[in-house]
């Protein structure tokens, strides 16, 4: 069986769960197996969003138009 049925029979089993606890440890699962992707940044790029986290706790914000009509 190729992998794309195997996908088919997958999502039709979980259409069929009604089981709440199921569906969690199943989300749980394909989560572990994916890796978190802040894992994946350099330790720059990490810097930079924690940064940037930080200046918006901070209340430094600018608006998604003034930012548009600034890149363009």
């Amino acid at each position: 069986m190729d992998i794309q049925a195997s996908k088919l029979e997958l999502i039709q089993a979980i259409l069929k769960v009604d089981n709440a606890s199921i569906i969690e440890k199943m989300v749980n699962i394909l989560q572990k197996e994916q890796g978190d992707f802040w894992d994946e940044l350099s330790e720059d790029q990490q810097q930079e969003i924690k940064r940037g986290l930080a200046q918006l706790d901070e209340g430094k914000r600018v608006s998604y138009d003034s930012f548009v009509k600034k890149i363009s």
